[in-house]
């Protein structure tokens, strides 16, 4: 897409969906309930198969809500254009999902009793991801190549600002009792135990059942094959489904068919020095 990005308070965002004005009521007046749930990511880490477990956790393993609603229905981003409009229609217990970086989060939040669940993903392999994504969402402009595309992300300089910044603002709260944080990776790896996880932070009752029902229809296959959840029904002003799938692989490790040598071991080096003080250690970390 062809357009400027404008920053706010140090983020770059894009025009159409967001403005100061869209932003600045997310920031500073947008009411936050205490029952309300938040997803929270850097975009491309694994925001709608959360909104899916979640909607299935909401309806007690039911699919049908998530057969039959939109998927950006069920959680709107509260900070776009849509969402703001699309909030009053969500029935409380809301779940509501957002990709602001901490510092310009909505400032209600912290006054309130709500809960966030934080979803983080190997930064190589949202590089991926995002790449394709770009190359199809009316919100990114369309890479030049992957090379440069790279090179911008490593510098922060994307709809929605820094991987790092975002990832070592939120994590600021990850001693906090209202505040879960889980991998992409651990998703994958074992999905049930990750749902059970879910479920003591929300403080919601399951056994085997429902359990199993939620690994089971917010699969990649279920919702790539759900048209409530693969966005295919989303307008061409948002996707341009001519070039390219919504839902385009659900894998780790794929950075390892993108990235040069010389990339892999740039990245090393930039990841090392801007972690480096965050004292955690992340799943991609450990495997």
């Amino acid at each position: 897409m062809s357009f400027d990005y404008f920053m706010y308070k140090g983020v770059r965002f894009s025009p159409g969906s967001y403005s100061e004005e869209i932003l600045n009521f997310a920031e500073n007046e947008f009411q936050v309930l205490d029952d309300d749930v938040y997803i929270v990511t850097y975009p491309k880490s694994g925001t709608n198969w959360m909104i899916e477990i979640l909607s299935l956790l909401k309806k007690d393993g039911d699919p049908t809500w998530c057969n039959d609603v939109l998927i950006w229905l069920r959680a709107p981003w509260y900070e776009t254009r849509e969402g703001q409009s699309q909030i009053k229609d969500v029935l409380p217990p809301r779940v509501v999902t957002s990709h602001l970086p901490f510092h310009i989060f909505a400032k209600s939040f912290f006054k309130s009793k709500a809960k966030i669940i934080y979803v983080l993903r190997n930064p190589r392999d949202i590089i991926v991801s995002l790449y394709y994504f770009s190359k199809i969402i009316c919100h990114y402009k369309n890479p030049a190549s992957f090379d440069k595309f790279f090179e911008d992300f490593v510098h922060g300089n994307l709809l929605y600002g820094s991987w790092f910044d975002h990832v070592k603002g939120w994590m600021q709260m990850k001693d906090n009792s209202n505040f879960f944080y889980i991998t992409y990776e651990e998703l994958q790896e074992d999905c049930q135990g990750s749902v059970k996880k879910i479920c003591n932070f929300l403080q919601k009752d399951y056994d085997a059942k429902l359990i199993e029902s939620v690994v089971k229809h917010s699969s990649f296959h279920a919702m790539k094959n759900n048209k409530m959840s693969n966005y295919s029904l989303a307008t061409e002003e948002f996707i341009d489904h001519s070039k390219g799938s919504f839902m385009r692989k659900g894998v780790s490790g794929d950075w390892k068919n993108h990235f040069t040598v010389a990339q892999s071991e740039h990245f090393d080096k930039v990841y090392q020095e801007k972690m480096k003080d965050l004292n955690v250690k992340f799943f991609w970390e450990e495997t």
